[in-house]
């Protein structure tokens, strides 16, 4: 069954070739639509940290300021060849640290599959063993924690303020190679919906409400953190544009952050459930489809996947396929609101009204939100 909010981006729309970041693959977009291919490149090793800067004295702060809260994640797999032979796949990742107890928020994408996983400091300590606490493969988003303590977690900020032209930072473990390498740009674009794929197209995943960037993202930096001149992380550096210059994308810290207080406080993730597949509605798709509105979702299904989820909280309520979403709990959906984000900053089991149009005419329902059940 698919989570609710699966997202599938529409045909008629241009759809791009993306690069992923690093390790095992990941998920980004662009205005429009992207496809993330996953790779899989083989583990460079840890290296003595180099950290690149421009000349710039904000950026020199915030590095100094946030690198001791920068970690670098390698990871182990084993699996079989084509041929049917054992072999075992490494990778280089970059994670955050949010917890002084060796709670550390990273990509979903660097840890999955990983049979090994050991996290280095930018001390040069080595944490053996990365045990993996919670994971969101629907949002990219995954936590694991190392046996230490005193360690000095990231300043969370709220990217619900980030606006177009913002300069920002980005640090990661670069190429795999590079500990703490540091970049400098601005947020270049927001609400980025992206569709992500293994390199073969044999699946696909869907992110919303990405952060677009121009600061240079390196394979190796997925899971690190996009920080403002506050110091304050405001995103996780996700991917790049394969086709193009200067084009990296990250998920808001806002979503990881209603996450980390679920794993905080009981040691898992709970998602709350619609159970709806819908397009985020853009002027362009609104014009070609003739709709009434131009933000929204556009609850429709295709070829491998129903528009509403029989027996889920939106089944039971009425909605059905053509009706467009437009409020959830009093929020406007449009570009950096997006349905799935909304969902998620409620709870299980709380009831919320969902404003809708149908055949033009506006409507609303309560909907006693439930437990996503896990795929």
């Amino acid at each position: 069954m698919e989570h609710e909010e699966h997202n599938q981006l529409p045909y008629n729309l241009v759809r791009r070739i993306v690069t992923l970041t690093l390790v095992v693959g990941l998920l980004g977009g662009a205005a429009g639509s992207y496809v993330v291919v996953r790779y899989l490149p083989a583990l460079i090793p840890v290296s003595k940290q180099a950290i690149v800067l421009q000349e710039n004295s904000a950026a020199v702060d915030v590095a100094k300021k946030v690198s001791p809260s920068v970690v670098s994640i390698t990871s182990q797999s084993t699996g079989f060849s084509f041929f049917g032979q054992s072999q075992t796949t490494k990778g280089a990742g970059t994670g955050i640290i949010v917890g002084s107890d060796g709670l550390i928020l990273t990509n979903n994408h660097v840890i999955d599959g990983a049979s090994e996983l050991d996290v280095y400091t930018s001390d040069g300590k080595r944490y053996k063993n990365a045990k993996v606490i919670a994971t969101d493969a629907q949002n990219d988003l995954a936590f694991i924690k190392v046996d230490a303590h005193g360690l000095k977690a990231a300043e969370l900020g709220d990217s619900s303020s980030v606006a177009v032209g913002n300069k920002v930072v980005a640090i990661g473990n670069a190429l795999g190679q590079f500990q703490n390498t540091v970049t400098e740009g601005i947020i270049s674009g927001l609400g980025r919906p992206v569709t992500a794929g293994d390199q073969t197209g044999g699946s696909e995943e869907q992110l919303q409400n990405l952060f677009q960037t121009d600061a240079a993202i390196n394979p190796g930096n997925s899971g690190g953190p996009l920080v403002n001149l506050e110091g304050k992380v405001i995103g996780i550096n996700t991917a790049v544009a394969g086709d193009a210059q200067n084009i990296g994308f990250a998920i808001p810290i806002n979503q990881a952050k209603i996450e980390l207080a679920q794993v905080q406080k009981a040691g898992k993730i709970t998602k709350p459930y619609l159970g709806v597949r819908y397009i985020p509605i853009t002027k362009e798709f609104a014009a070609s489809n003739n709709l009434p509105v131009t933000q929204g979702g556009y609850i429709t299904g295709d070829n491998q996947n129903l528009a509403v989820v029989p027996g889920s909280p939106a089944a039971k309520s009425g909605l059905k396929e053509g009706d467009i979403i437009t409020k959830i709990g009093g929020q406007t959906l449009d570009a950096t609101h997006s349905l799935s984000l909304l969902i998620s900053q409620h709870k299980v089991g709380d009831k919320v009204k969902i404003e809708y149009l149908r055949d033009g005419q506006s409507k609303s329902v309560d909907v006693a939100l439930e437990e996503a059940p896990r795929s």
